[in-house]
């Protein structure tokens, strides 16, 4: 009975960490503030990126503003590969990020070690 038990709790956690690590999740897109000539927002991160998914508008310079209060090494850096960026964040400092949004598409960006993932939707 105890072999069966430990088989089925096993299985559940196998089924668990596939679908935290792969399954899609639904990340509801926050847009970034719009001024006159520029458009900007905010990301936490802390345990992964808050948001993690931004919607941009086409054509006007966008800045994300990283802030890290997460200790982990893997949080360190922030990665937009399509973009050549590979920006080192500073624990409790906030870095700016400049992005092209001459292109319509979606832009992935990670963590040093892509385990953590986020989002930008230029529109």
């Amino acid at each position: 009975m105890a072999k069966i038990i430990v088989l089925i709790v096993g299985l559940f956690l196998i089924l668990f960490i596939t679908w935290w690590f792969f399954g899609k999740q639904n990340v509801k897109a926050e847009t970034a503030e719009l001024g006159t000539d520029k458009q900007s927002i905010n990301i936490e991160v802390k345990g992964g990126y808050s948001p993690e998914k931004i919607v941009l508008k086409k054509g006007v310079p966008a800045t994300l503003n990283f802030k890290r209060l997460d200790s982990s090494n893997c949080l360190d850096h922030v990665i937009f590969s399509d973009f050549g960026i590979n920006q080192e964040l500073p624990k409790g400092k906030v870095e700016q990020v400049k992005i092209d949004t001459s292109k319509p598409g979606e832009y992935e960006w990670e963590c040093s070690m892509n385990m953590f993932h986020g989002k930008v939707i230029v529109k």
